[in-house]
């Protein structure tokens, strides 16, 4: 019983970093515009799963958000290929196009950044 309890908080010690970080979720637009009227901050990520600037950006937006700088951002991912309808609501000329808004209000976007700095640069923004 000792043993496990030990294993329990060790686990814990390890993964807490990790408990506040958000998860990308699908864009859904009564969600998107719930988290807009509450003022969030929050990222909209036009991908596709065959992009390689796409690729490069997921690992550097997961990281950022195991950060407390960046643990209240909402993500929302847009597909490119099957979303088009929202691609064009967004006036996504591209896949790896990253939009950040501060509630209703659009600060930025980028299009292929694969570097972690211009990606921090840009989320900090929304913030």
């Amino acid at each position: 019983m000792l043993r496990r309890l030990f294993l329990v908080a060790i686990l814990s010690l390890f993964l807490a970093p990790f408990a506040n970080a958000a998860a990308p979720v699908p864009y859904d637009d009564a969600a998107f515009k719930a988290a807009q009227a509450a003022g969030k901050s929050i990222l909209v990520q036009i991908h596709a799963d065959w992009c390689p600037q796409c690729a490069a950006q997921r690992p550097i937006i997961a990281n950022l958000m195991k950060t407390d700088k960046f643990k209240d951002l909402v993500i929302f991912n847009v597909d490119f290929d099957t979303q088009k309808d929202l691609v064009r609501k967004f006036n996504a000329q591209r896949q790896s196009t990253l939009i950040v808004f501060k509630g209703a209000n659009e600060l930025d976007r980028s299009v292929g950044a694969t570097q972690a700095g211009p990606i921090t640069d840009l989320l900090t923004k929304a913030l």
